[in-house]
């Protein structure tokens, strides 16, 4: 589903953010890429997403090459961003109206895709109300919803449960696991809350000053009574550092 080469991203001024990582993610997993702040995360993301243009390496996602067919990649991805990019005062019915017919789906498409993921995730009934009027676990799983309406076989999740509370971050959970279950979606994720990783991830990614530092399952990175804490903080250090934005 994502198969990646040597891909890499340099930004003006000579700053490596990615160099060269190879990432291989097979159809229906769940896969977690964890990182300390500014490692390369986001900017793996961007590129995997159409969004960023690697400055070399290549990629194929969702079964199409990312430089020469990013059209197609977009059509089977779904992209949920750290920040939500849903306007405070629109209701949500118009929101995703607008958002399928983007994608090209006729009316009838849309009210049709947008019942069925207003029920997947929860939310039938919301949709008249503005996002201002709408809790943070419910915020999330209406972005969630812009991002599966047009059926997508790889959804990419950027931190989707920052700021939620246990029971919300619980409950988002139990949705993810059942776009896999019963529609065989592959899903990658970055998190900071490495028991969410822990707790969801079928295989660990660990990125660090731009490359792959480490990999497996959560069971496999803890071998020998360890903490996926423990694994983290020892591979990737104690020290805090400042947010990259990459």
């Amino acid at each position: 589903m994502i198969r990646t080469s040597g891909l890499s991203k340099t930004f003006d001024g000579g700053v490596e953010a990615v160099k060269g990582v190879d990432i291989s993610v097979e159809p229906g997993e769940i896969v977690g890429f964890l990182g300390p702040n500014g490692a390369g995360k986001t900017t793996t993301m961007r590129m995997l997403t159409t969004l960023l243009r690697p400055t070399s390496g290549t990629a194929t996602v969702a079964g199409h090459d990312l430089l020469g067919d990013s059209k197609e990649v977009r059509r089977r991805i779904g992209y949920v961003a750290q920040g939500s990019g849903i306007p405070p005062v629109t209701p949500m019915k118009g929101e995703l109206e607008l958002q399928g017919l983007l994608y090209g789906l006729s009316r009838q498409e849309t009210a049709t895709k947008t019942s069925e993921v207003l029920a997947r995730l929860g939310l039938t009934g919301l949709e008249p109300k503005p996002a201002a009027a709408l809790s943070g676990g419910q915020r999330r799983r209406f972005d969630i919803a812009f991002a599966l309406l047009h059926d997508p076989v790889l959804l990419f999740l950027d931190e989707p449960t920052t700021g939620l509370d246990p029971q919300s971050r619980a409950n988002l959970w139990g949705h993810i696991r059942s776009l896999r279950a019963e529609k065989g979606m592959t899903v990658f994720l970055t998190t900071h809350y490495l028991d969410e990783a822990d707790a969801l991830c079928d295989r660990l990614l660990i990125i660090d000053h731009g490359r792959i530092v480490a990999a497996g399952t959560p069971a496999e990175l803890k071998s020998g009574g360890r903490t996926l804490d423990d694994v983290f903080l020892d591979i990737t250090g104690r020290s805090l550092r400042e947010e990259a934005g990459v």
